[in-house]
């Protein structure tokens, strides 16, 4: 089953098309990850896959059901979330911080913000203030927060990109726990040898077009688009 289908979305702002693909599916329960250079579409297209933005043109279907003008249902909405690559913390404790989601839908359960605090290794500063965090310690508790809430689909845009080598271990480290399970990633990175730790699928966006999607080991190995070829072996320059 398949947790998008997008099919010839292209995305405008005014003029200037900045997003074209002409057909994209991305699988339930793996990890796709998204390559290309600054400015391709990585953002545009995690946008529209979080339904904070809608297409120009195209289709988009999640679940099997196609989203359309009216926007997503509540249920849709709340299976999503995002993680970005500077995350804004609220004001206010680390512990708080991390249970919002789960106070915004009426629910209380401190054993699993506990326990989401342990996973990313922060339970002992359950109390500080978000604000004295290093940045390290401040994209694990976004982290958090967007797991605590169980969605269905998590969406990471350059997740690490900001951090020194042990956050970044210890994200990724939670990363590959996550695709034992059935939630869908979707990760945007610029670095390849990550997006080869992480991929299930990976796809190549260049100049804002899909030039190339698939599973990860015949995409790295035996790409069969040559700007895709060009991309991996870093013949291309923009």
């Amino acid at each position: 089953m398949s947790s998008y289908d997008l099919k010839q979305v292209l995305k405008r702002y005014g003029e200037r098309t900045v997003l074209y693909i002409s057909h994209l599916e991305i699988k339930s329960g793996r990890s796709l990850v998204l390559l290309g250079p600054s400015g391709a579409g990585k953002s545009t297209l995690l946008r529209l896959l979080n339904f904070l933005e809608t297409p120009s043109e195209g289709t988009i279907s999640f679940d099997g059901q196609r989203v359309g003008a009216e926007g997503p249902t509540l249920a849709t909405q709340r299976s999503i979330t995002t993680l970005f690559q500077r995350s804004t913390l609220l004001n206010g404790t680390v512990w708080n911080n991390v249970a919002y989601g789960l106070w915004l839908r009426g629910e209380r359960d401190p054993a699993r913000v506990e326990a989401l605090l342990a996973r990313v290794g922060m339970l002992d500063r359950a109390r500080a203030v978000a604000s004295t965090l290093s940045g390290g310690e401040a994209q694990r508790v976004a982290l958090a927060r967007a797991l605590v809430i169980e969605p269905q689909v998590l969406l990471l845009d350059e997740p690490t990109a900001t951090l020194d080598p042990a956050n970044v271990a210890q994200i990724e480290q939670i990363i590959q726990e996550l695709r034992q399970g059935s939630t869908t990633l979707v990760i945007v990175t610029h670095h390849l040898f990550q997006a080869r730790r992480l991929a299930d699928d990976a796809a190549l966006l260049i100049g804002g077009e899909l030039v190339e999607a698939g599973e990860a080991e015949s995409f790295f190995e035996q790409p069969r688009d040559a700007r895709a070829a060009a991309f991996l072996t870093g013949k291309m320059l923009w």
